[in-house]
């Protein structure tokens, strides 16, 4: 396990500030730690490396003034968005397949700010749920204790904090899918009132309820 994994993003965000270290190591540590954990604890089960290491190469190609704020921290995002050119199946075998052509506005957005997303976290089906397993990818483990869950519907997104995978993660809330996941796995499941964080036009009859919100290991890195 590489020494930086334990940093927290704010830390690593300062790192990358004053040039100790760059995005596309950054993202080398994260893809070889899901490689390391991820057949253990299935937090991350679609990965994306070409893509996340162009998007990296690609911040640190600009100048100090046009870096972004997160400026190159690999994080995760939860299989109910979409990621253009990636996997998108929203935990459900009607979906197993889908490729996206597009990334939902909070993708855009993480990455015009300086989020490289790394991966795709694991979620039930449609979010569905306070347990996280499908019958796409099967069921996420806790990182604490492997025959423990990690609650859900962001679970995967918890377990790959804890795990080292990354150091951020964007997840969801219905009823509860960003705190448990948070209280299960001791990191930071922030829920953020309706309307605070835009997404895609969506069908479901809870979209005026369901928001996305933040997940980090600490209060101040989910203030990023």
């Amino acid at each position: 396990m590489h020494e930086l994994i334990k940093n927290s993003a704010t830390e690593i965000r300062n790192k990358l500030i004053n040039k100790e270290v760059k995005p596309t190591e950054l993202v080398e540590i994260s893809l070889d730690r899901i490689k390391e954990v991820d057949p253990i604890i299935n937090a991350m089960p679609t990965v994306c490396p070409e893509r996340a290491m162009s998007h990296a190469k690609e911040i640190e190609s600009k100048t100090e003034s046009e870096k972004p704020y997160l400026q190159g921290i690999p994080l995760s995002i939860k299989d109910l968005v979409e990621v253009e050119g990636v996997r998108t199946t929203w935990g459900s075998p009607l979906f197993k397949d889908h490729i996206p052509t597009k990334s939902d506005i909070l993708v855009q957005r993480l990455e015009k700010n300086g989020g490289i997303v790394v991966g795709k976290s694991n979620t039930p089906e449609f979010g569905a749920g306070a347990n996280t397993f499908n019958d796409v990818f099967g069921a996420s483990l806790s990182p604490w204790n492997t025959k423990k869950t990690v609650g859900g519907s962001s679970g995967g997104a918890a377990s790959s904090l804890v795990s080292g995978e990354v150091w951020l993660a964007s997840g969801s809330d219905t009823g509860g899918s960003l705190r448990i996941p948070g209280s299960f796995c001791s990191v930071v499941g922030f829920r953020p009132s309706p309307g605070t964080v835009p997404t895609g036009p969506g069908n479901s009859p809870f979209d005026s309820i369901s928001v996305s919100g933040p997940m980090a290991r600490n209060i101040e890195d989910t203030a990023l």
